[in-house]
């Protein structure tokens, strides 16, 4: 896997904004750029200046078997691509769900896919608010050891609704596995033995040190942006990046 930086600096963007709900960690102080709306969720906006998480190599040096598996797995798009866009999300956030079925599958379509943008995913469970997170997080990291990281990525959004209310969605994350023709007997091991929590637990940490405190966030480039934007949000800031990267080149 390559080891290139992510793209050092993104110039200010004039981005023409609504407020973007997130899910914030209850455990974290508000960043200055956020305002608190009801319930303990927030309105994001876009932060210049952000410390970008690393583009390549998102274990955060773990070496063993199942996250170095795990890590490849969660990271889609061209090695040529002139720069990334990781995404830090959690799995039982409403906001996270609004941004994959509204967002996610146009810049799949019109970057990733064309190669313009490489995307990463990392994990951000909030288990103060989501109970089923974490579990969510090791059911797709699990799959994600098998290569099929994505099809549970996108069968866990559009089934949130259901197994968000469950006391036990062991049983449902199963199904989902089976349905994207995962290797069962070593997804329950992975899953029994939670060989992918050191992993997650890197995503966090990793996460953290970027200043992330709410889901889901975004790095374009070194741009943070907090919120689920629409999609014009997102291609503004993408062009702008891959501006930028290819005239420093």
């Amino acid at each position: 896997m390559s080891r290139s930086p992510v793209a050092r600096h993104v110039g200010a963007l004039a981005l023409l904004l609504t407020a973007a709900a997130a899910c914030t960690n209850k455990d974290a102080a508000p960043a200055p750029d956020k305002v608190a709306t009801a319930g303990g969720e927030v309105a994001g906006r876009p932060a210049t200046d952000a410390h970008p998480l690393p583009a390549a190599g998102m274990a955060g040096g773990l070496t063993d078997s199942i996250s170095t598996q795990a890590d490849r797995g969660r990271i889609r798009g061209a090695e040529t691509a002139p720069i990334w866009l990781v995404e830090i999300s959690d799995f039982q956030c409403p906001y996270c769900k609004q941004w994959h079925d509204e967002t996610f599958a146009l810049l799949d379509k019109e970057y990733v896919q064309t190669g313009k943008v490489r995307l990463a995913y990392l994990n951000f469970p909030i288990p103060s608010l989501h109970p089923n997170a974490r579990a969510a997080s090791e059911a797709a990291m699990c799959a994600s050891a098998q290569g099929k990281f994505w099809e549970l990525h996108e069968s866990l959004f559009i089934s949130q609704p259901s197994w968000a209310k469950m006391p036990n969605p062991m049983l449902a994350f199963d199904s989902l596995a089976s349905a994207a023709h995962v290797d069962g007997a070593k997804w329950r091991a992975c899953m029994s033995s939670h060989a992918a929590v050191p992993l997650i637990d890197a995503d966090h940490e990793r996460s953290k040190a970027a200043g992330v405190q709410s889901t889901p966030t975004f790095f374009v480039g070194d741009k943070k942006i907090e919120g689920a934007y629409p999609v014009d949000t997102f291609r503004v800031a993408i062009d702008a990046a891959i501006a930028k990267a290819r005239g420093s080149r």
